[in-house]
């Protein structure tokens, strides 16, 4: 049980936030399968739960007249165990495609490039600032629908026909067109794979 009034009397705040986080940390220890290999990080008030999203899948969608798109199942299926409400997009850095970021994904990115920037230099700023530039934030609708501006669309070259990737821990969206070609050739993949892993022992 975790300590009465009494003992709570007898500790300050701080030793109380301890008691609290060892007191969830054994529940968890002691509840096995219940709760299975998820790692519970407890504060005052919240218990969470951490979780690694990977998005697998390249499904086609069209948009409606309003830039409506649903997004596909398998995708929010993996928002939805991961407790993600919300979704940032963006124009990604490197194609004519737009990027779909969870928004805790979004913000350990951010987190990273600010840990390799300077806020004291004008360059570092201007690269965090071009990063951040036309980021929104979204969330679906009640029918699993995301709202693609049309500068977005535009930026894509997306008129109505479009595809969804799953990239890691992103989604990333592009037209459907034959000659728009976001993967490398097959044996230009080998290649490279060759080249990244081929050092690697296991």
């Amino acid at each position: 049980m975790l300590p009465g009034r009494k003992t709570r009397r007898l500790v300050n705040r701080q030793s109380l936030k301890r008691l609290k986080k060892i007191w969830f940390l054994k529940k968890v220890e002691e509840s096995g399968g219940k709760w299975g290999k998820n790692l519970y990080l407890c504060t005052r008030k919240f218990l969470y739960k951490k979780v690694h999203m990977r998005f697998i899948g390249n499904i086609e969608a069209k948009t409606d007249a309003k830039g409506r798109v649903f997004l596909p199942a398998v995708f929010r299926k993996v928002l939805q165990a991961s407790g993600e409400e919300s979704l940032i997009l963006r124009k990604d850095a490197f194609a004519r495609c737009l990027v779909l970021y969870p928004k805790s994904v979004w913000n350990e990115q951010i987190d990273a490039l600010s840990q390799r920037l300077s806020k004291w230099r004008a360059a570092d700023r201007m690269v965090m600032r071009s990063y951040v530039d036309g980021a929104i934030e979204q969330t679906l609708d009640g029918n699993g629908r995301l709202l693609l501006p049309k500068r977005y669309l535009e930026y894509a070259e997306i008129e109505q026909n479009l595809k969804f990737i799953g990239v890691d821990n992103t989604i990333e969206i592009w037209r459907k067109d034959e000659d728009e070609k976001p993967f490398m050739e097959p044996e230009e993949f080998g290649k490279m794979l060759e080249q990244l892993m081929g050092n690697d022992s296991e």
